[in-house]
């Protein structure tokens, strides 16, 4: 394929724009890559900062993706391409700072009998939620998060959803899914540990669990992750981004890096308005049918599409990015040392007092202060794809979800920050510090086992990948008004949500519906509105 003979250009190469690529490609349509970075993946990127130590210096986890339609499709191409995904018997857990922790295997039913052994209660609160979640919900929940927003499929859901459940019936889910999680942990879960189990996952949308949506959010990651586990790529995540090359490539496509898209290039103007290719530098590269930009809305509305309508490029100025990232990298030279053994087999658990404490982190980012006591996704990869270290090593995969894009100041009064309110690599080490301080009370002996360290805060972040604006690692906060078929906004000037109001000129990507994560679903969503199957 010449390079300017494209039926679909994607800017951007993030899981999205790789898995819509890749089945475009797979359908018959001549597809185009284009990365500006040097390697492909966008937030994917698996490298060795230790001697035989393979990191996923960002994403790592892919229960999302193993369950969307967009695996089914590729599956056998890809395990040809050499994708394999690794997991093991467990799902999750928490480790409290008193040594109090929960193990959970893959497993609902097994989860409900250890958490009612903790409190009578607790387990049969969280079984019936999954099964609500998992049968008479899941309908209209998964079909809101996986349909065209503005579709005919859409109108076919809700129009079913109300001859079943009636207005009221409707209303009433519209209210649940709006509850914030505390307000729901308090009616339905007694024991501090069964709450701090849970409240962290409200983290993984960039959410709070004061804030709207938190519940339905917090417990739908939740009881996916219980019920499907943790899968990893084996060997590291580059495996996804090799294994999706070369199906695209395998079916006529191209992938480009080092390749900065200056412009999308666009004739007409107002309704006529249509994308017909992109400027890289001095060279046009022809799109016959669309430019899929896998892209935030700044950037879209800003600076892609130059003459986009005014109302877009003020929706697009006005979108909200969330709380920072930051993610700490550790290379063992033996596996860490839990008090309970059986935590060691567990892929993400979580560290933190309490569900109170996981919100006044969120308060304290959110006022521009270092957590004094962060909440810490503690994930352990080589508990399932032990190929990731040498034998007998570990890796601890650590990530914060509370942390000011702008600082104001410490919560604990020991780093001092820069007046300018930008981090520095001395905050973001002080920070690995703590966060390390903070590990060492649940795993004994942890500074001697330490080979390496490498911290990433939310300047490393951004810098890493242009999307993650701030350090948002989410590319936008999931609040009501930014979820659902209001991400990235409301519809505005023609555009609603992958379709703009330029043809053929599609937005994809976690600032798009259905929001952030692994499972490539607006990229499945766009190559079906482009080539059904």
């Amino acid at each position: 394929m010449a390079a300017d003979n494209a039926d679909v250009i994607f800017v951007g190469s993030g899981i999205n724009a790789l898995v819509g690529a890749a089945l475009l490609a797979r359908r018959g349509q001549r597809v185009l890559v284009l990365e500006r970075n040097e390697r492909l993946g966008g937030c994917i990127r698996t490298e060795e900062l230790f001697a035989g130590y393979r990191h996923d210096v960002l994403s790592q986890w892919y229960p999302l993706f193993v369950g969307s339609p967009a695996y089914a499709e590729l599956k056998e191409e890809l395990a040809a391409a050499g994708l394999r995904f690794a997991q093991g018997d467990y799902s999750t857990g928490v480790v409290l700072p008193d040594g109090r922790s929960l193990a959970l295997r893959q497993d609902m039913a097994d989860a409900v009998r250890r958490i009612n052994a903790l409190r009578p209660g607790d387990g049969t609160a969280l079984g019936q939620m999954a099964e609500r979640l998992f049968g008479a919900d899941a309908a209209l929940t998964f079909g809101l998060l996986g349909q065209q927003p503005y579709g005919r499929g859409l109108l076919k859901l809700l129009w079913g959803a109300w001859r079943q459940r009636g207005l009221e019936g409707l209303v009433g889910f519209a209210g649940d899914s709006l509850e914030s999680f505390r307000r729901w942990a308090d009616r339905h879960l007694q024991d501090d540990v069964t709450r701090a189990l849970l409240a962290p996952w409200v983290l993984h949308s960039g959410l709070g669990p004061d804030e709207a949506c938190s519940a339905l959010i917090g417990k739908l990651t939740f009881a996916a992750v219980v019920a499907g586990g943790m899968p990893v790529v084996q060997g590291g995540s580059e495996g996804i981004v090799r294994a999706l090359r070369q199906v695209i490539e395998r079916h006529g496509g191209q992938c480009r890096v080092g390749t900065h898209v200056d412009e999308v290039l666009v004739e007409g103007s107002g309704r006529r308005a249509r994308a017909v290719g992109v400027r890289v530098g001095s060279q046009r590269l022809a799109a016959r049918r669309a430019v899929v930009c896998n892209v935030t809305p700044p950037q879209l509305y800003g600076r892609l599409w130059r003459d986009a309508p005014a109302p877009l490029q003020d929706r697009a100025a006005a979108y909200r990015f969330g709380r920072g990232g930051m993610q700490i990298h550790f290379a063992l030279d033996a596996p860490p040392n839990w008090a309970d053994p059986e935590m060691a087999k567990v892929p993400l658990v979580h560290l933190t007092e309490s569900l109170e404490q996981v919100c006044a982190s969120v308060v304290e980012a959110n006022n521009g202060l270092l957590p004094a006591r962060p909440t810490l996704a503690i994930g352990q990869p080589t508990a399932v794809d032990p190929t990731r270290a040498p034998a007998g090593a570990a890796i601890l995969w650590v990530q914060m979800q509370e942390l000011p894009t702008r600082l104001k100041g410490d919560a604990a009064g020991q780093i001092e920050v820069p007046a300018d309110g930008q981090w520095t690599p001395a905050v973001r080490e002080a920070m690995a510090d703590r966060v390390q301080a903070r590990l060492a009370q649940v795993l004994p002996g942890l500074a001697g086992q330490i080979v390496g360290r490498k911290a990433y805060g939310p300047a490393d972040l951004q810098a890493l990948n242009c999307n993650l604006v701030g350090g948002d690692p989410y590319a936008g906060v999931c609040s009501p008004d930014q979820f659902f078929w209001l991400r990235p906004f409301a519809a505005t000037a023609g555009a609603r949500n992958h379709v703009t109001s330029c043809a053929g000129l599609f937005q994809i990507g976690a600032s798009t519906h259905p929001g952030p994560g692994l499972g490539a679903g607006s990229g499945y969503l766009v190559a079906q509105a482009l080539a059904p199957r």
